[in-house]
C-alpha cells in the first residue's frame, strides 16, 4: 500500500495545502518518511489523516463556485469499530459544506472493506447538502453490496456510474460536469 499515491495530476488546478479554505491548508507532507499505516501496512505520505485509524483521504479537487469536491480514499471504511463516517463528517464534510460545497464525488478504488454501524451521519450529510448530491465511484463491488444491504445507497449514489472508470483522463472540470449531468438526468 505504501506505493499507492493519491491522484496528483490535477495539482495545477487544485492543491489542498495551498487552499486557505481547506482543512489541510499548509499541511506539510514528506516525500520520504512513511508514518501513517492502515493496520500494519504503511501508506504513502501524501494521504491525509482525518481522525480515522483505518481510512485516509486526499481532497484532490474543489471548485467553490460550482460547489464540487472530489475526495479520494484509501484503507478500510470502518464505521463499526472506528466510526469513520463521524470523523469524516465532523472533520472534513462539515468544513466543506460550510464553504458551500454540495456536490461530492468519492473515489474508492483503494477502499478494501466497509463495516457498518448506523446511518445517522450519512443522513445528516445528505440533509446538509439540500439540492446537492453524493456520488461514489469505483468502489469495489463487495463494498457497494455492503452499502446496499444497510441502505447507505439512499444517501450515496453509486448505481449506473460505470462510465467514469476513465476519470483520470479528464480535466477535473469536465469530470465534475459529466458526473453532474449524469446525476441530473437520473433525478430528472
Amino acid at each position: 500500500m505504501h506505493d499507492i499515491e493519491p491522484y496528483y495530476r490535477w495539482q495545477k488546478f487544485y492543491n489542498s495545502v495551498e487552499d486557505p479554505n481547506s482543512p489541510f491548508f499548509e499541511k506539510e507532507h514528506s516525500e520520504f518518511e512513511f508514518t501513517d499505516a492502515v493496520y500494519n501496512h504503511l501508506i504513502h505520505p501524501q494521504w491525509d489523516y482525518f481522525g480515522s485509524e483505518t481510512l485516509y483521504l486526499k481532497i484532490i479537487f474543489i471548485n467553490y463556485e460550482a460547489g464540487f469536491a472530489i475526495i479520494e480514499f484509501i484503507g478500510e471504511w470502518n464505521d463499526a469499530l472506528h466510526n469513520d463516517i463521524m470523523h469524516l463528517k465532523r472533520n472534513i464534510l462539515d468544513h466543506l459544506t460550510a464553504c458551500q460545497i454540495t456536490k461530492f464525488i468519492l473515489l474508492g478504488e483503494n477502499v478494501y472493506n466497509f463495516h457498518y454501524s448506523d446511518d445517522a451521519y450519512y443522513e445528516e450529510w445528505f440533509e446538509d447538502i439540500e439540492d446537492g448530491w453524493i456520488v461514489a465511484l469505483n468502489f469495489h463491488e463487495h463494498v457497494i453490496d455492503e452499502w446496499k444491504k444497510v441502505g447507505i445507497d439512499f444517501y450515496i449514489n453509486f448505481g449506473g456510474l460505470d462510465d467514469f472508470t476513465n476519470w483520470r483522463t479528464l480535466s477535473p472540470f469536465i469530470f465534475c460536469d459529466q458526473v453532474d449531468q449524469f446525476i441530473q438526468r437520473r433525478l430528472g
